[in-house]
């Protein structure tokens, strides 16, 4: 699935990781000359989801800090097989829960296994900011 894709399926994950973004921008600006009304201007403005959803796109490993911060920790293995190297990836969830290959299955590269994971972690962590409803 698509970063923009990602983003409207899950909205509120999507605020999170744009809400990082921009946060991160505004970050690098350590420079003095950058007038505090200009980076308000920036918070105020937001950041499209076509914008970000191209940077996941690009480097969707950029993710893995956001995730990580909200305790969504991705990892990845790589390992041998008949056809050649392989990878897998997992999540842990910082509640001790792993699940073990959220992807369902090996892939070929390693970019691969992340737009995988990536699509599952942004499942877990909508699912985490979600009220959840009473039966």
């Amino acid at each position: 699935m698509k970063g923009l894709e990602l983003l409207e399926k899950y909205p509120a994950s999507a605020k999170v990781i744009k809400d990082w973004f921009l946060q991160s921008m505004i970050d690098s600006f350590k420079d003095d000359t950058v007038p505090e009304e200009f980076k308000q201007f920036m918070l105020e403005q937001g950041i499209e989801n076509d914008k970000v959803g191209t940077l996941i796109d690009v480097n969707p490993r950029m993710l893995l800090d956001v995730f990580d911060d909200n305790d969504i920790i991705i990892y990845f293995m790589i390992f041998s097989s008949p056809q050649g190297v392989k990878f897998s990836a997992a999540i842990h969830t910082g509640n001790d829960e792993v699940k073990p290959n959220p992807i369902g299955k090996q892939c070929n590269t390693r970019k691969e296994a992340e737009l995988f994971a990536i699509e599952a972690a942004f499942e877990i962590l909508e699912n985490k900011l979600s009220p959840k409803l009473e039966e």
